[in-house]
């Protein structure tokens, strides 16, 4: 076992537990496991993005939405967002639920997300906090420039944001 693994909570295709696994064994193998997504939006409807901290476990230095993770054995989807949020992007803020999906994703580094995410949403206009452990740099983005920076430079986000946005174009 891998030390300071923490766990991922393990779940079926309709998001019900099934058990736990490490972290980084659960991407080694491609395991179903529960994930969240929070985008935060400021008075003017810009979303804000993150770019995630160059070392991290995959994905490093590309743009995402403003926060995600796992969530802990025991805890609620919610407050595991919020706690995440506070912990990465320094914003304490009320969140709600939009929608979840599952998507996989294979990386260079042989690791796979396959994730039954669920995506929160919440209003915050100020400058975050950051964590540079986990966050490398931000930024406030109108949608339709997002929309056309993923066009011009897909390879620049990360492969959930790029379903989230798709998701929620597709929700009008």
């Amino acid at each position: 076992m891998i030390h300071n693994d923490p766990l991922v909570i393990l779940v079926d295709e309709n998001d019900n537990e099934i058990g736990t696994m490490g972290k980084i064994k659960a991407h080694e193998e491609g395991a179903l496991h529960r994930a969240f997504s929070v985008l935060i939006f400021n008075d003017k409807n810009d979303i804000l993005l993150q770019q995630r901290a160059f070392n991290k476990y995959h994905c490093g230095g590309l743009w995402t939405n403003t926060c995600c993770s796992h969530p802990k054995q025991g805890e609620a989807l919610l407050a595991s967002a919020q706690r995440r949020l506070k912990e990465e992007m320094g914003i304490d803020v009320p969140l709600q639920k939009s929608f979840d999906f599952i998507y996989k994703a294979s990386f260079d580094n042989g690791l796979t997300e396959y994730e039954f995410d669920h995506v929160f949403t919440g209003c915050f206009s100020e400058v975050p906090d950051i964590n540079t452990n986990e966050v490398a740099n931000w930024k406030y983005i109108s949608y339709r420039n997002l929309k056309k920076d993923i066009a011009k430079n897909p390879d620049d986000y990360t492969p959930w944001f790029k379903i989230i946005i798709e998701r929620i174009d597709k929700a009008g």
